[in-house]
């Protein structure tokens, strides 16, 4: 059983429950508004209208035959997906959130989730229905799905509601980022909510007068949890902003932040960065006061110690308290957060030797030392949640300064793999081997790090490890030398993997440019530039650097590089070099 808000005892056990809290408590009061280009309130919701309009909406997928059952949902960002969550958790829907499709690609993938979930409706908006069908109506995969769109559907307020959902039942299928083979949707129930926002509420508490801003995408979990769950939760108003609107210009988060007194907000390393550059191009002058930022939630990727620098030195003239920025780490298959660092510290940073990590240690080194890299300290557990790290062969508990794959229990764990028993067994439920091992069921989360003073530190994917020369590497340490490498290169434009050519390992380096870098100073330039850092920084010569253009380079919707995806389309000759390739 849980409690919701900040200063109240009334139990909540699911986030219908929530909603129906805040529209009896302060029903007038702002739930919701949607930015237009991320700038400018377009459309409100307060807790009584979005508590009616879900009511609504429950009622007609109801009458539609949805109820106890599963549909896609694909919505462009704004305030129609809200309502038409919190309908479907009225309705007992279980909703699988996607990005509105926009390539033959993204088509299939969506009909690849709806086949995974067991359903043929998608629930969507009436142009983007339009859309689908104008644009990829001669596609195999569109045909026997029902587009369903909600904003123009008919509803009957008297038509009854199936029985409330219980903490237990699923609340959202969160499926998981990979863009190739079978996606696997991620069962979140009320209660893997509820566990994890008021975790994330400890570690930064949502005070009465919070605001959180939001450009996050809805369908990522991490958009979904920090810009519409914990703010429903919490019962403090969201004000979501497009991600387009923050890509094209990454000043408009902090101008947002400023302009409607955020408290509390997220995104991936990448974010941050770019704002930094925004900062130190001379593009940060019409961003106001930062001083309310209490939560600035760095993660979704290895997170970099230069970025958080970078980051909190540029807007600290704007009243950004440095503290305010914690980093942490999470995953979709424990709802979100697993581990994040206080907002009453100041983010940290432990160096480290190379050489002993790259063998499996964390030997703690001098910054100035020769061979020292920082690792972003990513905080503790609050709450039930526990952090392990466990050999990922024999399964024992590794002790601290040891490299291992990271395990979770607690209540935050989803309920496991839609439809896939074996392979939530495995994931889900494994359990730590060797004599006074805990015995409770824990999460393999597949990511490498290590624990050192209680805190956790991410080192990266265990199936993404480089071995050369009976070492193992890491590729985001070469992907950071790639980026540096060349001035004008974005965040996350590099993806590093090895490939075996049948004889040996080889070590490919697939880095992304836009336009104007590439006619300012050449895709040769380029691969030569970032070859010699590789070579000269890590003392390993790449087999190949290929230079794509931007746009090229497979990412997550977080903007996360797919790796094992950019391999799989190297191999299979499916990218494009920028100019002849240099070996």
């Amino acid at each position: 059983m849980s409690t919701t808000g900040p200063h109240t005892t009334v139990d909540v056990r699911t986030l219908r429950d929530a909603l129906l809290l805040r529209s009896e408590k302060q029903p007038d009061e702002t739930a919701f508004v949607f930015l237009q280009d991320g700038e400018y309130p377009q459309e409100t919701l307060t807790y009584r209208e979005l508590h009616h309009q879900a009511g609504l909406r429950a009622a007609a997928f109801t009458a539609e035959g949805l109820a106890g059952r599963s549909a896609v949902l694909a919505y462009p960002a704004g305030l129609e997906f809200v309502r038409t969550l919190l309908g479907c958790m009225y309705g007992r829907v279980a909703g699988a959130p996607v990005q509105v499709p926009r390539r033959r690609d993204e088509v299939e993938r969506m009909r690849r989730i709806a086949d995974d979930a067991g359903t043929t409706t998608v629930l969507t908006t009436t142009d983007i229905a339009r859309d689908l069908l104008e644009n990829f109506g001669d596609m195999p995969a569109l045909g026997g799905l029902t587009l369903l769109a909600t904003d123009t559907l008919r509803y009957d307020a008297a038509t009854p509601l199936p029985a409330p959902p219980g903490p237990e039942d699923t609340a959202l299928l969160q499926y998981t980022s990979g863009s190739t083979g079978n996606p696997k949707g991620v069962v979140v129930t009320h209660a893997n909510f509820l566990a994890n926002v008021a975790e994330t509420d400890e570690v930064g508490p949502c005070e009465p007068d919070g605001t959180v801003v939001s450009w996050l995408p809805h369908f990522h979990d991490m958009g979904m949890l920090f810009g519409i769950v914990m703010p429903l939760w919490a019962g403090i108003p969201s004000y979501l902003m497009p991600p387009e609107a923050f890509i094209r210009r990454p000043i408009r988060w902090p101008e947002a932040m400023a302009r409607f007194g955020g408290t509390h907000s997220g995104g991936p390393s990448f974010a941050y960065e770019l704002c930094a550059r925004a900062a130190a191009d001379g593009k940060a002058g019409s961003v106001g006061d930062l001083s309310r930022w209490r939560l600035a939630a760095n993660g979704a990727e290895p997170v970099r110690w230069s970025t958080i620098r970078a980051f909190t030195q540029a807007f600290a003239p704007h009243g950004f308290d440095s503290r305010a920025m914690c980093p942490g780490y999470g995953l979709a298959e424990n709802t979100l957060k697993a581990t994040g660092s206080r907002p009453e510290d100041e983010p940290a940073a432990l160096w480290v030797s190379a050489a002993a990590l790259r063998d499996g240690t964390a030997l703690p080194a001098a910054e100035d030392a020769e061979g020292a890299v920082p690792l972003v300290n990513n905080g503790g557990t609050v709450g039930r949640t526990r952090v392990r790290i466990v050999n990922p062969v024999t399964r024992r508990n590794l002790p601290e300064g040891r490299v291992g794959e990271i395990w979770i229990t607690g209540p935050c764990v989803a309920a496991g793999y839609l439809g896939r028993e074996a392979e939530s067994e495995q994931t889900f439920r494994a359990r730590v081997a060797g004599p006074g091992a805990p015995t409770d069921p824990h999460l393999r989360t597949g990511d490498l790090g290590f624990l050192y003073g209680g805190e956790l530190y991410v080192t990266g994917r265990l199936k993404d490890v480089i071995i050369r020369k009976g070492r193992n590497h890491y590729p985001q340490d070469f992907e950071l030398s790639a980026e540096r490498a060349v001035p004008g290169l974005h965040p996350n434009s590099a993806a590093a993997f090895s490939c075996d050519d049948g004889e040996r390992e080889r070590l490919v380096l697939v880095v992304e440019a836009d336009g104007r870098l590439l006619n300012t100073t050449g895709a040769e330039t380029i691969r030569r530039r970032v070859y010699d850092a590789v070579r000269e920084g890590h003392r390993i010569t790449p087999d190949e650097v290929l230079v794509v253009r931007r746009g090229a380079l497979p990412k997550t919707s977080s903007g996360k590089v797919q790796r094992r995806e950019c391999r799989r389309r190297y191999e299979n000759g499916e990218l494009n070099a920028a100019g002849e390739r240099a070996r």
